[in-house]
């Protein structure tokens, strides 16, 4: 008998300076808890961290990478935090990635030929609303399942990963494969009219595309009547269905918006980076994007500055092999252990831990089952 016992009890009001706290608090143990494991593998976790951050922040070269991995983080957190806000767990944002970017590489590689009319400085902005679209009809499909049947979103769009994953790796080993590719899988290069211009290194226009993205978001959700509706639903269905709120229509609106976003992550890959559709497009920045949104608070310039601090996370595990000759998965294991205290942490922004002495507890209980 431990003559005590803890309780969560519900806050009538989230606390601003508890919700400030606890993502701090929650990376000081996540970073804790992965020192020790560096420990145990024989490295120094303070030598770990600052090659980390030198190799993310150290120089131009290394920001201009960071930045450039962050772009897709961007966008593809920004997707997935509006759909988050309204509760509908939109987890495909990697497919309709994978599938903006399928939609870009078409336009870039099709349209100059069956369309020789088309003058050069339209294949862009054709390619932006082709990878907007496409990746906003592949949301659009779970959104329809929830909205009119109830299906869960979560199963539906984890699914459409890997079918938008195939799909894209379907073509560029088979019919769009480059026959002058030397045998590796692959696409012809795009025209050059179909490359996004860079700003310095390798980053590209989608970062401002990104940056711009996102104020729209804020301006969209902090003042429109439209921003209001997908608050309220999120906060409470059942109360915005008796106040008249369409659900069906903001899913579908809300959902579309998000795969489009995810979709012009894909564009900013293959027009900026790659130029070309190949194996590399998908990495795992629809699944980072979840981890980027809840760091964010769902906050669209929350999400731009936690993009680039992941993307540095991910640019400095690349330069432990080089400098330490440490694994690059320490990043990964780093950003598992930070989702994990984070999403373990968040319930405290809700919810009260009280410590109840014995008697207490038996009285508060006795009160419960009475149901008084």
């Amino acid at each position: 008998m431990l003559g005590f016992s803890l309780r969560l009890e519900r806050r009538l009001t989230p606390s601003r300076t508890v919700s400030m706290l606890v993502p701090v608090i929650s990376l000081v143990l996540a970073l804790l808890v992965a020192g020790i494991l560096l420990i145990l593998v024989g490295a120094s976790p303070w030598e770990t961290y600052k090659a980390m951050a030198i190799g993310a922040f150290g120089g131009k070269y290394n920001i201009s990478e960071t930045l450039v991995k962050a772009i897709p983080l961007m966008l593809t957190g920004l997707a997935v935090s509006i759909a988050f806000r309204m509760q509908f767990w939109n987890i495909g944002a990697e497919g309709q990635l994978v599938m903006g970017g399928f939609a870009a590489a078409g336009v870039a590689l099709f349209f100059p030929e069956r369309f020789p009319w088309l003058p050069d400085w339209s294949l862009l902005p054709l390619m932006f609303l082709a990878a907007f679209a496409v990746g906003a009809l592949w949301g659009l499909g779970p959104a329809l399942l929830r909205a009119w049947l109830g299906v869960n979103e979560i199963i539906t769009t984890l699914m459409l990963n890997y079918v938008a994953i195939l799909w894209v790796e379907y073509l560029f080993v088979g019919p769009w494969k480059d026959p002058q590719g030397f045998g590796f899988p692959g696409t012809a290069q795009f025209p050059k009219a179909a490359w996004l211009p860079r700003i310095t290194g390798r980053v590209h226009l989608g970062l401002i595309i990104a940056i711009v993205a996102a104020v729209v978001l804020w301006l969209a959700l902090g003042r429109t009547k439209w921003g209001y509706e997908i608050r309220v639903i999120g906060e409470n269905p059942r109360a915005a269905r008796y106040a008249g709120i369409s659900l069906v229509r903001n899913i579908v609106l809300v959902m579309i918006v998000s795969g489009g976003l995810a979709g012009l992550a894909g564009f900013g890959e293959v027009a900026g980076i790659s130029h070309r559709l190949q194996k590399g497009l998908s990495v795992g920045y629809g699944y980072t994007a979840i981890i980027v949104a809840w760091l964010a608070k769902l906050n669209p310039w929350g999400v731009l500055l936690v993009a680039v601090l992941l993307a540095g996370l991910l640019v400095g595990g690349d330069q432990l092999q080089i400098t330490m000759g440490l694994p690059a998965s320490v990043a990964l294991v780093l950003q598992g252990l930070i989702l994990f205290f984070v999403l373990g942490g968040d319930i405290f922004t809700q919810y009260r831990l009280r410590i109840l002495r014995a008697q207490r507890a038996q009285a508060s209980q006795a009160i419960e089952e009475a149901g008084v």
